[in-house]
């Protein structure tokens, strides 16, 4: 059975550093692109970085510059490293794997909330 646990979110300043880890199970991790998605207050959930299983990673705009994803496949986990932290960042974030046509697949683990506030 497919389990995600997504952690190391809080409560930083603007400017700060956040790292981010998922560690799963269940399914042949090293064999999917993975993604991190995020859910601003009162917005959808949008992709904001995937990493293929060769290593080629993509971003959303806004965090280009700013954010590193990367991926342990012998761990099965993924992690996002957040540095320059702003307070648009703001949201719930979480880990998922995703198919060949770049959509999330199985079930949303339960996130992990990030806050960037003065």
């Amino acid at each position: 059975q497919e389990r995600i646990v997504e952690s190391g979110g809080g409560s930083v300043q603007p400017g700060g550093s956040l790292r981010l880890s998922c560690a799963t199970a269940g399914f042949f991790f090293s064999s999917f692109v993975m993604g991190w998605y995020r859910a601003a207050p009162g917005k959808q959930r949008t992709l904001v970085a995937r990493i293929t299983t060769t290593g080629s990673t993509r971003y959303e705009d806004s965090v280009k510059g700013r954010f590193t994803i990367s991926r342990d496949d012998e761990k099965r986990r993924l992690y996002l490293q957040m540095n320059n932290l702003k307070p648009e960042d703001t949201a719930v974030y979480y880990c998922i794997p995703m198919d060949n046509v770049g959509l999330p697949v199985g079930s949303w683990g339960q996130g992990t909330q990030v806050t960037v506030s003065s």
